[in-house]
């Protein structure tokens, strides 16, 4: 496995999938950094899967645009906890636009945090052309309700740009609840 990390971090390999031998052509993939792992990841992509008849994959990132690059040790760590459990996806695709040239035809499962990243205000100007290039590669993102500030919020309140609806599936709260995050977990 070492050695295919290696490849994956030097751009050699585009990615690296576990627990399938190809990845599906109607896959949905959970992006996420596990740490760790719990239902609530668990419980989204199964009700993404039930809402879109796709395959489920969950998809690590080594990179992450927020925090320093995974270790191999700690990638290896964390792999440790799908086994058997999950297929999953390694790569080094930090962003949509990097994961979208990986798996163009792929869909996304996403908590409502993540999509608010993902439309994040801060970045005006490319979220147009960004959200044009998804459309044009068929993306779509599935998107569950979070619990934040104590108020279930689900896609309805995000600010979706004009002209864009349609890259959007809610999930709506009777098949997606659960309020437990990576971080609690870990501060617990």
């Amino acid at each position: 496995m070492q050695a295919a990390l290696e490849q994956l971090i030097s751009g050699k390999l585009p990615y690296i999938l576990i627990g399938r031998n190809e990845l599906p052509a109607n896959a949905i993939l959970l992006p996420g950094s596990f740490n760790p792992l719990h239902r609530g990841h668990a419980a989204l992509l199964l009700a993404a899967e039930k809402a879109t008849g796709r395959e489920g994959v969950l998809e690590l990132s080594i990179s992450n645009v927020d925090k320093p690059p995974l270790s191999l040790a700690e990638v290896e760590r964390r792999l440790l906890q799908f086994k058997d459990i999950h297929s999953v996806v390694l790569t080094c695709a930090p962003t949509f636009s990097e994961k979208v040239k990986l798996f163009p035809e792929a869909w996304f499962a996403l908590g409502y945090d993540t999509a608010i990243r993902l439309l994040d205000p801060a970045y005006p100007a490319e979220i147009p052309a960004m959200l044009t290039r998804f459309q044009s590669l068929g993306t779509r993102f599935v998107v569950g309700g979070r619990m934040q500030e104590g108020a279930f919020l689900i896609l309805e309140n995000l600010p979706v740009p004009a002209g864009f609806a349609e890259l959007f599936i809610p999930l709506p709260e009777s098949a997606f609840h659960e309020s437990i995050s990576s971080t609690e977990l870990r501060t617990q």
